[in-house]
Order: C-alpha cells, then structure tokens, then sequence
C-alpha cells in the first residue's frame, strides 16, 4: 500500500519549486506573479500559510493561505501537480488548510478561481464552497474570477 502524502508547512529553500508549479499549473497563459521571491515573502509572513504536499518525498503540490484582519481566510493559491489530480491529494491539503484556518480563528475562507477553470470551481463546489458571484478581468484584464467561499464551523 502506498505512504500517504505529507502535508506540512513549507520551508524557504522550496521557494522556487512551488513558483514553478504556480506559473506552470495555474498561472499558465498569464505572466507569472507568483515569483520565487513572492512565494519566499509568503513563507516569512507570519499572516500567510504556505502548505507542501510531499508524496514519497517528492514536492507534489501546494497551498497558500492569507489570514488579514477581517476574520476569513483567503486561499491565494492551490495546485497538486497534473499526473497526482483526482486522487484526493487536492482535497486532503485542502482540508489541512480549512483546518488551519479554523485554529487561526477565521469564520469563512473566500477565493478566486479563473472562470475558464471548470474542473477547479467544481473541486471547490464538491467540497462545499459556494459561488459569490464573478469579477470580469480579474487576471491581467483578461480572464474573469468566480469568486467563491465556504463559511467554517467552529473547531470542536
């Protein structure tokens, strides 16, 4: 029986691996916002989560997560690479990241996924995130946003 992945906070030295999943798996048709040196940014801030999924060792996909002052968290980012998809590897580092948001206190997580990203908006829709509506070039002025969230019941 195969190892489960690990899941666990990401370290600065694998900063550059998780900019190329973002341009190569999410940001591909755009320009890369995601550098090296932002996702390095993102792992120093102490109001952002960077998450790793590690399968026999091997990075294999990410998350980011912000946590500003309002209450609810907000998913800037998630990826599992292509050849791991629809193996429940997406669905549990979402899951690991629902529950840091929940111990940080956030009431709700909110995102933005590309419209053209129908298998992602229906990976949110299976696991309870609900569609709050569209914003029209939100990437680079040319491809809109479906905006959507999932209100989180309290830590037990």
């Amino acid at each position: 029986m195969p190892a489960p992945p690990t899941i666990r906070l990401a370290h600065r030295a694998e900063a550059h691996a998780i900019a190329r999943m973002s341009r190569d798996w999410i940001e591909h048709g755009l320009g890369w916002s995601w550098t090296t040196q932002r996702v390095a940014q993102a792992v120093d801030d102490a109001s952002t989560n960077v998450a790793v999924l590690l399968k026999d060792e091997r990075l294999e996909g990410f998350g980011i997560m912000q946590y500003p002052d309002d209450g609810a968290a907000h998913l800037v980012l998630l990826a599992v690479s292509p050849l791991l998809r629809h193996r429940g590897m997406g669905k549990q580092l979402l899951r690991w990241l629902e529950h840091s948001a929940r111990l940080a206190g956030s009431t709700e997580i909110r995102l933005e996924c590309r419209a053209d990203n129908v298998n992602a908006i229906a990976f949110y829709q299976h696991l309870g995130y609900r569609q709050g509506g569209m914003v029209g070039g939100y990437y680079e002025g040319r491809i809109d946003a479906v905006r959507l969230h999932k209100h989180m019941a309290a830590t037990p």
